[in-house]
């Protein structure tokens, strides 16, 4: 089965209004550039966004966020976004705050086939507000299902034309994860290689959870702050 798409357009074709999409990142670390690109000029609206966080400003999901194409977001941290702080205040935007690992664990769990797991974060905060509380061995743990995500869209250093992936050192972070989670898997790679050219041993994404991959371009790698000894 050939995976191979041209680009980030034919990639995200069918992703329409509503969508729930998992986007791979931490800050504007791995985030799926070309992706985000093309659903900005696309235009789709109403989407459900599951990321660590909302990007910046003018860049990342953020971009998304400046046309209004995001109806909630489900992330761990948003601080260094003004227009997503702007529309969470007026009530423009849902957004549900979770704790980062249990954002890791139920992409895991999603990826697992797991429908949902039992973890003490957040236990006794505002984050166990409605959810079943389950005593273990005289510890309580929340109930928390898994993400049911229709697209995951993800970064990657290296790919190969059967999907197979490989992340470079911290660009890693959410991607295999939500890799493995979404129904439908589109990843953008910084080279694209053919199969069998990558060491089995070194895969951190095998290709059976990639649906699409692309070569993408033009990639900025922005950094959110840098702060620099003074001269």
């Amino acid at each position: 089965m050939n995976k191979i798409v041209d680009n980030a357009e034919i990639a995200i074709h069918d992703i329409k209004d509503d969508a729930i999409l998992m986007l791979g990142g931490f800050g504007l670390c791995g985030i799926p550039e070309n992706s985000i690109a093309a659903l900005v000029k696309k235009g789709v609206k109403n989407l459900t966004c599951i990321s660590n966080n909302a990007g910046v400003d003018d860049f990342g999901i953020g971009l998304m966020l400046q046309k209004k194409q995001v109806k909630k977001m489900i992330s761990s941290y948003v601080g260094e976004n003004a227009e997503f702080e702007r529309q969470l205040l007026s009530g423009e935007l849902e957004v549900e705050l979770i704790p980062q690992g249990t954002l890791a664990t139920r992409c895991m769990a999603a990826g697992y086939g797991i429908p949902a797991i039992f973890t003490p974060a957040g236990v006794g905060t505002e984050v166990a507000t409605g959810k079943e509380v389950r005593n273990f061995n005289g510890k309580d743990y929340l109930l928390e299902f898994a993400f049911d995500a229709d697209f995951a869209l993800v970064k990657a250093w290296k790919g190969d034309a059967d999907g197979n992936l490989i992340f470079k050192a911290t660009a890693r972070n959410f991607n295999p994860l939500m890799a493995m989670a979404g129904k439908i898997t589109i990843a953008e790679v910084e080279e694209l290689v053919p199969s069998g050219e990558l060491d089995p041993n070194n895969i951190h994404v095998p290709g059976i959870y990639v649906h699409r991959i692309f070569q993408g371009k033009n990639y900025e790698k922005r950094i959110e702050q840098r702060t620099v000894r003074k001269s």
